[in-house]
């Protein structure tokens, strides 16, 4: 076990641990502080966060009913999901619930702790029950070619929030960005070449060791679409008031003082508001992600192969998630019921 306690969540003090070994000294199971720093800051911070506060709810509703917390049984977690199912909680959240609890009682020594078979079996009950209610997950809608031009037209091209928000927009669907992504990107990690802009990015979600990778986005076709006009322009407000080095997306207030950096949920607001004031059919639905999703379905259905969409949009190859939009695709490209003349 650690010699040392460190502040912060239940999920943070049970970081680093590891089995007691025989022939080990004291100094062996010892974690300074500046090491347990750099392995808290090896888990992605969203993650960190997200699972610190399902790991408090745990803790919190196992003091609750008098069981314990870590390490748990097999009993208590199939009773825990159970809770969250009558909680009205949603299968993600669960799915995220039991993760952060699995995790926690790894990195505390409990390799394989608590047993989740149960557990699974209980959320498999509620995703039943969901289903038979008429409850379905429902994802953003994808940003089209033609819906991300009506959301261009209704955002201004003269205010500097507006300047933004078209860089924004653009540049998200045709990285096929996550929200976090285009929230860390540094002034320099754009850059400008004859084909388009190279776009570094620094970290992300199958990234996690920050390797870096390099996403290519060509010059538009459409001066109001594009990228590079887009990137010159906001560069042009951002050099006008002495910015020249820092985060490229940032937040603007309604008196046009830009800020220091722009949160990931803030990316998603401005998508959201884009669809809304564009009147786009369930603009409030829109996200970050629904720029994502776009730039893929769209670039399927203009004949890209799914191993160029997964490498542009940092997806592993197999990934499910890829495969579900090339689907989305297909499933109306590709229909059997389309030719006979019903």
């Amino acid at each position: 076990m650690i010699a040392s306690a460190a502040p912060g969540t239940a999920a943070e003090r049970a970081t680093v641990s590891s089995p007691a070994v025989s022939g080990h000294a004291g100094i062996d199971g010892f974690v300074s502080e500046s090491a347990r720093a750099r392995i808290l800051d090896g888990v992605a911070t969203n993650t960190r966060r997200a699972y610190g506060r399902q790991w408090d709810a745990f803790t919190a509703w196992c003091i609750d009913q008098g069981r314990t917390a870590l390490p748990a049984t097999a009993e208590t977690l199939a009773e825990y999901v159970s809770a969250l199912a009558d909680a009205a909680k949603g299968p993600a959240s669960i799915e995220q619930a039991i993760a952060a609890i699995r995790t926690a009682h790894r990195t505390a020594g409990h390799f394989g702790a608590p047993d989740t078979q149960a557990a699974r079996l209980a959320l498999r009950s509620h995703r039943r029950e969901l289903a038979a209610g008429g409850e379905r997950t429902r994802q953003a809608p994808p940003i089209t070619v033609e819906v991300l031009r009506a959301m261009i037209d209704a955002t201004s091209p003269v205010t500097v929030i507006g300047a933004r928000d078209r860089l924004l927009l653009v540049l998200g669907l045709a990285m096929m960005a996550r929200r976090s992504e285009l929230a860390a990107l540094h002034l320099d990690d754009v850059v400008e070449t004859d084909d388009g802009l190279e776009v570094l990015i620094r970290a992300s979600k199958t990234d996690q060791d920050a390797r870096g990778a390099v996403v290519a986005v060509p010059r538009g076709s459409h001066p109001e679409t594009d990228p590079v006009r887009l990137l010159q322009e906001w560069r042009s407000i951002l050099a006008q008031r002495g910015i020249i080095s820092g985060r490229l997306l940032r937040s603007v207030t309604r008196h046009s003082r830009i800020g220091a950096s722009l949160s990931p949920d803030a990316v998603s607001d401005a998508v959201r508001a884009a669809a809304v004031r564009a009147g786009v059919p369930q603009a409030e639905s829109y996200s970050a992600h629904s720029l994502r999703a776009g730039g893929a379905t769209t670039a399927y259905r203009a004949g890209a192969p799914v191993s160029a969409i997964a490498a542009h949009g940092r997806w592993s190859p197999a990934s499910p998630v890829v495969l579900g939009y090339v689907r989305s695709v297909d499933r109306w490209r590709d229909n059997p019921m389309r030719a006979i003349g019903l």
